[in-house]
């Protein structure tokens, strides 16, 4: 059994944004030589999220689009009170905080327009993923 753990280290340049991070999930799976097992994409922050979907311009901008219908930044939240980011918080719970893929002969099995995807909710930061790699 291979039991690997890597971080990448993510630059934000927004409040919001969405950061396609599957070539580097991908180098490090093929480095890690496990042919068959599982990886998964966590981010230990409370105002970020990982996601897997189609990296495309327009959707990108919808998915910032619902994050903002969905928990708008200027309501009176409670935790505003203590830091004024409650919104980002609220965010990052409804999106999930990691994923889990398979990796299948060496690869991620990745759906044919599935990417692993970082999004920053309360930038611009430095950032973390860790990527954990078990298998064979």
């Amino acid at each position: 059994m291979i039991s690997q753990v890597e971080k990448i280290l993510i630059q934000s340049k927004s409040e919001t944004e969405v950061i396609d991070i599957t070539n580097n999930v991908q180098d490090i799976v093929r480095r890690s030589n496990v042919k068959h097992g599982q990886v998964t994409i966590y981010t230990g922050h409370t105002t970020a999220a990982i996601i897997l979907n189609e990296h495309e311009k327009g959707l990108i901008q919808d998915i910032i689009n619902l994050v903002e219908l969905l928990v708008p930044k200027n309501r009176n939240y409670l935790h505003n009170r203590v830091d004024v980011n409650a919104h980002s918080h609220l965010r990052a719970i409804l999106i999930g905080a990691s994923k889990v893929i398979p990796i299948v002969d060496g690869v991620l099995t990745l759906g044919e327009w599935q990417r692993v995807m970082f999004i920053e909710l309360d930038g611009p930061r430095s950032r973390y993923v860790l990527i954990q790699i078990i298998g064979e």
